[in-house]
């Protein structure tokens, strides 16, 4: 790969994941589709996805670097809850990883994109709905978490959303609008930080066929990409606390009807 090909690629896949880590729209789902576009082998990828979560890491502690030091002050409801939380996300991650990626890294890949696109469009209209027509909402406790970690755990297969689906789960809760965004992007900070680091495992103890070859053009590249990721990630997050405290789901659940009918298309054509 030539510099200005890592360069390009990079930028366009960190700015992607920066953006959709935190927008209702999947992240893993637009980075899968992407990356079969772009036209990376699965040992490239693990390099690609580990520094580019590094990145949206990165954005999402520097906004909310005060909740997270809140965290550790007494009496640690709110650690606890986040703890318990992602316990659901953590298990089927260790036991099914593998055998998701597979799913969707195999020729049936994009029609399992396509649906789970469209899982999550209809959450997010059911998620406008209820909030809109709620009256009255609930302070942050255990009963709007755990249902919230639950889903989570759903949002592991790419094309759904990890914030959709919390956000779901918080509003059909009737979880605090603001209450609710705060949490929902604490809880992506174990769960970056958990695929961050079964990421490097297999970095760091590679499989017998596979072989993990960076360059210097690479290291460039993903440089690029690590700014990309966590400058578009600091954004992202900025408009969904907006998003969020006005419920206005409907356009992304547009977009992501959009994006499914694309799916099945390539798919029934057979060009990716």
């Amino acid at each position: 790969m030539t510099l200005w090909e890592a360069i390009w690629k990079t930028f366009i896949l960190g700015a992607v994941q920066g953006l959709t880590e935190f927008l209702p729209v999947s992240s893993s789902g637009h980075l899968t589709l992407l990356q079969k576009i772009l036209g990376y082998n699965d040992e490239s990828l693990m390099f690609v996805n580990i520094m580019l979560h590094f990145g949206t890491l990165v954005s999402v502690c520097i906004i909310f670097r005060k909740d997270i030091l809140a965290l550790f002050k007494k009496p640690f409801k709110t650690l606890l809850m986040l703890i318990v939380a992602t316990i659901p996300a953590a298990v089927v991650g260790l036991l099914c990883n593998d055998y998701i990626e597979d799913i969707f890294n195999g020729a049936q890949g994009i029609l399992y994109l396509a649906i789970c696109f469209a899982c999550t469009a209809l959450m997010l209209l059911v998620t406008e709905m209820v909030a809109k027509r709620r009256k009255t909402h609930a302070e942050l406790g255990w009963k709007n978490t755990i249902p919230m970690g639950i889903v989570q755990a759903v949002a592991l297969f790419p094309g759904i959303s990890r914030s959709g689906s919390t956000i779901f789960a918080g509003t059909v809760a009737g979880t605090k609008p603001d209450k609710l965004a705060k949490f929902s992007f604490l809880m992506s900070i174990p769960v970056i930080l958990g695929g961050f680091v079964l990421e490097l495992k297999n970095i760091i103890f590679p499989s017998e066929d596979t072989t993990l070859v960076c360059g210097t053009n690479d290291i460039i590249g993903m440089i690029v990409g690590v700014i990309a990721a966590a400058v578009f990630g600091f954004i992202a997050i900025k408009f969904m606390l907006k998003i969020i405290s006005k419920a206005n789901y409907k356009w992304f659940s547009l977009y992501l009807v959009l994006l499914s009918l694309t799916c099945f298309w390539l798919d029934a054509l057979a060009i990716l």
